[in-house]
């Protein structure tokens, strides 16, 4: 099943000013990306011309970055669903870690992060198996990785972006 999804971008220290009708705007289409513009312009209370101006003015400001398809891994097999936790042996070799972590298709997610780990990654893979190999074949031949922790996810409860308020 492919759906479309808004991506939207907030960059820290750089809070952009948007009016009601630019937030109306955003709730609309990141409900539903592939609204016409002119059932927008109808919600909205304004002409088609404006809400195509409108919505070329957030993608210019960077508010909203583009729109993709979402496939859904579940469909194409994938469910199981981990998060890694992963310790480095030395923070300099951050990226370089992460660099080989690029090339393991099934990590749909890394984050450089504070706490416990260094490195946060998501892995959707089509069984437990599936991600044990990974794990054996794949992880434990980078350098840099001192060890990792992994949790299954049972179930995902909710996704959203960010409000628009």
């Amino acid at each position: 099943m492919l759906t479309e999804k808004i991506m939207t971008e907030g960059k820290m220290n750089h809070h952009l000013n948007i009016d009601e009708l630019d937030q109306k705007i955003l709730k609309l289409i990141t409900k539903n990306a592939r609204i016409p513009f002119l059932e927008v312009a109808r919600e909205c209370g304004v002409s088609g011309a404006a809400i195509h101006q409108r919505v070329q003015r957030l993608l210019n400001m960077g508010i909203v970055t583009g729109s993709e398809f979402v496939v859904s891994p579940e469909k194409l097999g994938y469910n199981t669903c981990a998060y890694m936790g992963i310790h480095l042996e030395k923070a300099s070799f951050h990226k370089q870690v992460v660099e080989q972590l690029k090339t393991i298709p099934e990590i749909i997610e890394c984050h450089y992060t504070t706490g416990s780990y260094a490195i946060f990654v998501k892995i959707m893979t089509k069984t437990n198996k599936h991600l044990k190999q990974i794990i054996d074949d794949e992880f434990q031949i980078i350098e840099g990785i001192a060890r990792t922790e992994t949790f299954m996810s049972l179930e995902q409860e909710f996704e959203r972006q960010i409000p628009i308020k």
